[in-house]
Order: C-alpha cells, then structure tokens, then sequence
C-alpha cells in the first residue's frame, strides 16, 4: 500500500465554482507538508452550481489522497477552518480509508492535448508504463480556468480492470494537476443487469 485516503466532514455552504486553488492554498497554510509531494491529491467537490458559487450537500467530505508519509501531516487539519474565497469552511475530525480496487474508475479531469488523438495517445503511454490492461472511454473535453491560466483536457472512464491494476491507477494517478483535482480516479459507479 503505497497510498491512503483521509477524509473530513465538511461544515459550509458554498465554496466559489473555481475553488480548486484557492482550497490548495487554504490546506498549505495549515499543512505545508503537503506540498512536498506532487502525488497529493484533492479529490474534486461535487454540487450544484449557482452564479459562481458551488453549494455544498449537507454530507459533504473533503477527501485527499496521499503517500503514507504525509498522513500525519493531512492530520493536522483536523478540526480546523479554512478561508476560501469570502467563505469560510470548518473541516472535522480526519478519518483514514484504505484504497479499494474497482473494476471501473473515472477521472473527471486527465490533463492533457486538447486533441482527443493526442490525448488517448499519451493515456495509452501512462498505462503502458505502469503495466495496466484495460479498456477506456474518452470523454468531453474540460477546461479548468486557474489564476487566468486555463488547464485541459478530458474526462477519462477506465473499465474492466484487475484488483491489481484498479489500486495501481489508483496509487500513481495520471497527468498533472493532482492537488487541483485532476488526474485522480475515482470508483466509477455502472448501472449494469439492464436488458
């Protein structure tokens, strides 16, 4: 096991729509130590979005994905606030979870060319390198607009993976953009047994 995740509950309303970096920076001012890895991961925050703002579900979770080096330190935002745009967000206690294999995964952001050819080129390279078998569908082309710079790419669905490769995707992530959300895969929930 070469990764883990943690996650908090999270006490707030709203976070701006482009939250990404502003909610890496919030997290470095109380643990700087995460940026010592480009491997931590912020797993994207889902709801409805309403004239630039996010609104959060009442069961919403901060969750991160680390290196086990870098527990203690995610640990440290237990219990704290951070200041996101004119918001402000309370974190609860941080609860550890074990990575799970899952025959499917989704990303909803792999950074990478803008042309889909280009794209599916370098993900075929990735998987290549880490020994990974599977098959893929390629998604819609996203834009993710940070500090006026904007970062692309596509949503990516990986399917009809082993155990062994699910945590191996799982682990390594691809792309770049990691603490932005990006490049992490996500169990990729499939309605199936339909006739």
């Amino acid at each position: 096991m070469s990764a883990i995740e943690i996650s908090f509950d999270l006490h707030g309303e709203s976070i701006p729509a482009d939250y990404p970096h502003k909610l890496w920076e919030a997290l470095l001012r109380i643990a700087p130590a995460l940026a010592e890895s480009e491997a931590v991961g912020v797993i994207p925050l889902r709801g409805p979005n309403n004239n630039g703002e996010l609104l959060l579900p009442k069961r919403a979770k901060l969750a991160l994905r680390l290196p086990l080096a870098l527990l203690d330190a995610a640990h440290t935002l237990s219990e704290q606030e951070l200041q996101i745009g004119a918001g402000t967000l309370r974190l609860g206690q941080g609860k550890t979870r074990e990575i799970q294999p899952y025959p499917t995964l989704h990303a909803h952001l792999v950074v990478g060319p803008a042309d889909e050819v280009e794209f599916m080129a370098m993900v075929n390279a990735a998987l290549d390198t880490l020994e990974v078998r599977c098959k893929l569908i390629c998604g819609r082309h996203n834009t993710l607009n940070i500090d006026e710079q904007d970062i692309s790419g596509f949503s990516l669905v990986m399917h009809d993976l082993t155990p062994e490769d699910s945590l191996r995707v799982q682990y390594a992530g691809m792309g770049s953009g990691r603490n932005l959300g990006c490049g992490i895969f996500v169990p990729y929930k499939v309605i199936s047994g339909l006739e």
